[in-house]
């Protein structure tokens, strides 16, 4: 994507470079920043089309730039962090990060997740006016915004994302494999576990407490959204 604007936080130096060497020479613009507190200040002045932030920085840890980030702009933020361990996948996505990339980094698997999310962000501009109202629950792609009987429900983005998804194929089942195909856009592993938890949460903040959920999960396949019961 030619004269993409990235903006990449990470505090170390060689890695730093080297990824900027790397996305420069594929026609990124690439401001670099190694403080997390500094990196968070930049962003909101340069407003670049995409974020890499690195999990753990000096002055302001990588989460809680990304959390504060989340709640000023939609810009996609992949996050980066040097433990395989699922709980820090669950927390980066849990503070509004958009994918995640265990170091060490490969060039060509992080431009491809790139690409993704910055495919998704532009489909997401050109079709920001669409609506979709199933009984009480509208679910609102330009504003970003879930209501249920009138009321605003705060929902993350990736929560959003999923609850869209679910939406758009309302009364019929949609596969964990395709979720992940379309919010992240690589193949489902059979490990990732992050969609379950974002559909725990959005069970718990719809109020769908007991079964028959209005978003049930069939066994094996995926989930499906009620398209009578809201």
């Amino acid at each position: 994507m030619s004269q993409c604007k990235v903006a990449l936080v990470e505090d170390d130096i060689e890695l730093a470079q080297w990824i900027a060497d790397y996305l420069r020479a594929k026609q990124y613009h690439v401001d670099v920043y190694h403080d997390g507190l500094v990196g968070f200040e930049a962003i909101q002045k340069t407003k670049p089309d995409l974020i890499i932030l690195d999990g753990m920085l000096p002055s302001m840890d990588g989460l809680d730039v990304c959390k504060a980030l989340r709640q000023l702009m939609q810009t996609p933020i992949l996050m980066l962090t040097a433990r395989d361990e699922e709980i820090d996948e669950i927390l980066g996505l849990e503070m509004g990060a958009d994918d995640y990339l265990t170091k060490p980094v490969r060039g060509r698997l992080l431009e491809a997740r790139m690409r993704t999310l910055l495919r998704r962000a532009t489909v997401t501009t050109e079709i920001n006016d669409e609506k979709l109202v199933i009984g009480a629950l509208e679910v609102d792609l330009g504003n970003r915004q879930v209501l249920l009987g009138g009321q605003n429900i705060q929902v993350s983005s990736n929560e959003f994302d999923v609850l869209w998804v679910l939406a758009k194929h309302a009364g019929s089942v949609v596969t964990r494999q395709d979720l992940v195909q379309e919010l992240r856009g690589f193949e489902y592993d059979g490990f990732d576990r992050t969609i379950d938890l974002r559909v725990s949460r959005l069970r718990k903040k719809l109020g769908d407490k007991e079964a028959p959920y209005k978003i049930a999960t069939v066994w094996g396949k995926g989930y499906q959204l009620s398209k009578d019961t809201w």
